[in-house]
């Protein structure tokens, strides 16, 4: 099967390897639809972080059509239309009960990789993935595309809105226009926040976001933005402010345009190892945030906001590659000529 191999940084290739196979009695084995490129598979890709040459790839987000089963499978058979989330939750531990899925403590390998290509090995699947009525026939374009954001991106716009506490009548700050912070803003609009401010410095992800329910667009960065955001707050601060960047200069901005004992939810890869909390112990300023609780999510509130068309976050994908050609979508990526990369399989 073709599956796609990290080369180098600047290369990814579509490679044949083995098709993956039942290793264990909750696995299932995907046919993989739908892929795509992640901001955070672009980190080695960009030679932000050391990664094997020639070693399998990160991709971590799909929609497919389950093959076959482990023994202990019993949510799913052989022909369901699944998500496959990028976490792989246990649901009766204690982090999933709470709904922190994204932490399962009832094993290690809590994430997904390698996804990009033909077929997928999901393990501990039973609870994690998440079975979508009918088929693939069944849905249009669009909607094969808000189905796939469901495996991390909605889910992960969501939790920074969940953390936060976001709440009807809030105001709101997103830190990041990327396709996580453009979820962001539609997860604070599900919420009832009643004004959504977007830092974005693009134009497409500026319409994007207005789009999806934002109020007021922040083109500034660093202080300019800070300043940007007090005045539209008349000096108060956010509510709640989703950082969706993960970078030294996302963090600082979003511990700064929150009011005293705002909550920050934070979602973005944290890119430094460090960070300086005492601006928010004098702030009483509240920080939450880690990897999504994406089946939570998916089940309990996401997937029928998308089926019943309330919601439409497949839009963040802006352009369309051939598994074959992954590497020109992780270049589009690379080089902001999209928002987030949509891979089809044949």
């Amino acid at each position: 099967m073709k599956s796609t191999m990290f080369m180098k940084p600047g290369k990814v290739a579509v490679e044949d390897i083995d098709k993956p196979t039942i290793q264990a009695d909750d696995d299932v084995i995907i046919h993989v639809v739908r892929t795509c490129v992640c901001g955070s598979d672009l980190w080695a890709y960009r030679d932000l972080e050391e990664k094997a040459p020639h070693s399998q790839n990160s991709g971590h987000e799909a929609i497919g059509i389950v093959e076959s089963v482990g023994d202990a499978i019993t949510s799913v058979v052989p022909g369901d239309f699944v998500i496959a989330p990028f976490t792989h939750g246990c649901g009766h531990c204690a982090a999933c009960r709470a709904g922190f899925d994204g932490d399962c403590q009832a094993h290690t390998d809590n994430f997904s990789n390698g996804v990009q290509a033909e077929y997928i090995r999901f393990a501990h699947a039973n609870w994690a993935l998440v079975k979508i009525p009918g088929q693939p026939s069944d849905y249009s374009d669009e909607m094969l595309n808000s189905l796939l954001s469901l495996a991390d991106v909605m889910a992960t716009g969501y939790h920074a809105a969940r953390v936060a506490n976001v709440s009807t009548g809030d105001t709101v700050v997103v830190v990041g226009d990327g396709a996580v912070g453009l979820c962001g803003v539609i997860a604070a609009q599900m919420r009832g926040a009643k004004r959504i401010i977007a830092m974005s410095r693009h134009e497409d992800r500026q319409k994007l976001a207005l789009e999806f329910g934002a109020t007021d667009i922040v083109a500034e960065r660093g202080d300019e933005a800070i300043t940007k955001v007090m005045a539209l707050t008349n000096g108060a601060g956010a509510d709640a402010v989703l950082e969706c960047v993960g970078t030294e200069l996302s963090v600082e901005t979003a511990m700064k345009v929150g009011r005293p004992g705002a909550i920050v939810g934070r979602v973005g890869l944290p890119h430094e190892p460090k960070m300086d909390m005492s601006a928010s112990f004098y702030n009483n300023t509240i920080i939450a945030g880690g990897p999504a609780s994406v089946t939570t999510y998916d089940k309990q509130v996401l997937l029928k906001a998308v089926l019943d068309g309330d919601i439409h976050p497949g839009k963040v994908f802006t352009k369309r590659y051939a598994l074959d050609d992954i590497d020109d979508a992780y270049q589009a990526m690379t080089n902001r000529e999209a928002i987030k990369a949509l891979v089809t399989i044949d």
